[in-house]
């Protein structure tokens, strides 16, 4: 790789991530070149040369990580309270700043009377964003619609996207997700729901349509179906990480990679076992512990691979782990709900893993006899 001598003049001088060197990898037409300054400039989180950095989701360009938005509004497992609302918008207002230009919701987000918070949140955070229109316009939001049983008309689901534009007081929705399918369990619902995708893209209420939860089988199928009518299905969210990494994730990502739909990683953290915060003696508050309990004693191998290319990387195991779902050509969209959080999730961009430390971490992922448990809406 040729190196780029520091210079008073150069843009990239003095940018780093927030755990690191400054040391980054600049990506362009399938190059890298690295850059090396001495200078530290505090205004930015992470290397400026990344937000030119741009991920086709359909029609759609965005940053090649997202920021997930599950814990807004929900109580029940990652205790939610309204006077986090502050704080929240001050974690959207400094990843917007820094570039993230993808976030992920859905209808179903919030526990109880905060049904729908997150969608909610997240439209407010938008409009009072103190930044030029051009930045705002630059947002695309994806949000998911459940598979409820009472939606079983193309029509319902129409209604349940119209809801969530309301809900976030925009005019139209970057992407719009069947959060699961109904195949397992309810199989002639699933026309009606494709149908619902079919009729919120022609309506123009969605700027593109993708699936969540899907298997290669199903995916298939969708596909297949939303072509038929006319619309092109663009994305497939999955839970994909160093946990949930095995021949199942691996042959959707290739049926994605042949159709040309974009894979995107929920859970890239596990849940949090792969931030080294957790031990089987420092367990989570609420349901997650149960699930910590069983899991993490088994993840020896993976947990101290991740830490040794952290320790030489001068970054943390999160930023390791989320930058691994980059390599393997997905878009990490790790929860945020916390200005530190996403401080050092923007840490995870603007360089790459080699080769061989992604055949390390691969290596002591299918050694660990501890494996994420899966969505149980996972269809094959």
């Amino acid at each position: 790789m040729a190196a780029v001598s520091s210079s008073p003049k150069s843009p990239f001088c003095g940018l780093r991530s927030p755990r690191g060197g400054a040391v980054g990898r600049f990506f362009s037409h399938g190059s890298s070149r690295t850059l090396t300054c001495s200078l530290r400039f505090p205004a930015q989180l992470g290397p400026l040369f990344w937000p030119w950095e741009k991920i086709k989701i359909g029609p759609l360009s965005v940053s090649p990580m997202g920021f997930g938005t599950w814990a807004w509004g929900n109580q029940l497992l990652w205790g939610y309270q309204e006077e986090m609302d502050d704080s929240l918008q001050e974690t959207f207002n400094l990843a917007v700043r820094n570039g993230i230009t993808f976030f992920d919701t859905a209808d179903s987000y919030g526990t109880g009377r905060f049904n729908g918070r997150s969608e909610m949140l997240l439209g407010k955070f938008i409009r009072e964003y103190k930044g030029t229109n051009k930045v705002r316009d630059n947002i695309v939001i994806a949000t998911k619609f459940a598979a409820y049983p009472w939606r079983l008309t193309s029509g319902q689901f129409l209604r349940a996207c119209k809801s969530s534009l309301s809900r976030m007081q925009l005019d139209q929705i970057g992407i719009g997700q069947l959060h699961w399918s109904t195949a397992n369990y309810a199989p002639l619902q699933e026309l009606a729901l494709w149908d619902g995708l079919v009729a919120m893209y022609e309506k123009g209420l969605v700027r593109a349509v993708g699936v969540s939860n899907y298997g290669p089988k199903q995916l298939l199928k969708i596909h297949d179906y939303l072509k038929s009518r006319g619309v092109p299905l663009c994305s497939a969210q999955i839970q994909f990480s160093l946990l949930s990494f095995g021949d199942d994730q691996m042959e959707l990502k290739a049926v994605c990679d042949s159709l040309g739909i974009q894979l995107i990683s929920y859970s890239p953290l596990g849940l949090g076992m792969l931030t080294g915060k957790y031990s089987a003696s420092k367990l989570p508050r609420g349901p997650r512990a149960v699930l910590f309990r069983q899991i993490l004693p088994r993840l020896d191998r993976l947990l101290d691979s991740l830490r040794e290319i952290a320790q030489r990387r001068d970054k943390t195991m999160s930023q390791v782990a989320i930058n691994w779902c980059i390599c393997k050509g997905t878009i990490p969209i790790p929860g945020v709900k916390s200005v530190r959080q996403a401080e050092e999730n923007l840490g995870s961009l603007g360089w790459r893993l080699s080769s061989d430390e992604i055949s390390e971490l691969e290596s002591a992922a299918r050694d660990c006899p501890g494996k994420m448990i899966q969505n149980i809406f996972q269809t094959q």
